[in-house]
């Protein structure tokens, strides 16, 4: 577990490491640039950053979107532009799921989390990038990085409707998803 000089170190500064670059367009136009925190959760950020490289979140819709809670991507099974929406949220890809890398790095404003079923050990490829705080979400979920750019047009991603936050009609997407050193 981090100390807590570390997890705000992590919070103040950008990683001298990889990161994310993600077009968006929908509601939101505009790049999101993420930085990956590989010595938190580093099976996690390399999955990402190889499904990324393959191209596989390119055209992946925000499925779920929750205001004042987050905005979810990253089904790269199910949830491509053109697909059937309906079953966005429910796939993942064809690695392995992963197991659970929790920290002390809270859920704030601009984290990246990985989505997951019940089972700690299920994240897969879907991720999440918070809108506000959520301390229920503190070791709970693995933190995989930080909004350092970007998050007007995160805050512009087109909501869902409902308690689960599924978007209805035409969601935004990521165009191109690029990795960065």
């Amino acid at each position: 577990m981090y100390k807590l000089a570390t997890v705000f170190a992590l919070l103040a500064s950008p990683a001298l490491a990889t990161g994310l670059q993600i077009e968006v367009e929908g509601e939101a136009n505009g790049t999101i640039t993420i930085d990956l925190f590989e010595d938190v959760a580093p099976k996690h950020v390399e999955q990402i950053t190889a499904l990324a490289a393959e191209g596989k979140y390119d055209g992946v819709a925000f499925h779920r979107v929750i205001d004042g809670f987050m905005a979810q991507t990253g089904d790269v099974e199910h949830g491509k532009l053109g697909s059937d929406m309906r079953r966005a949220g429910t796939g993942g890809s064809d690695r392995p799921d992963l197991p659970a890398e929790f920290s002390d790095v809270p859920y704030e404003r601009g984290i990246v989390g990985m989505a997951r079923a019940r089972d700690p050990n299920s994240a897969n490829s879907q991720f999440f990038i918070m809108f506000d705080a959520a301390p229920s979400l503190n070791g709970q979920y693995t933190v995989v990085g930080k909004v350092t750019d970007g998050m007007d047009v995160v805050d512009a991603i087109k909501r869902g409707t409902g308690p689960n936050g599924a978007v209805i009609g035409q969601p935004d997407v990521m165009t191109k998803v690029t990795v960065t050193d």
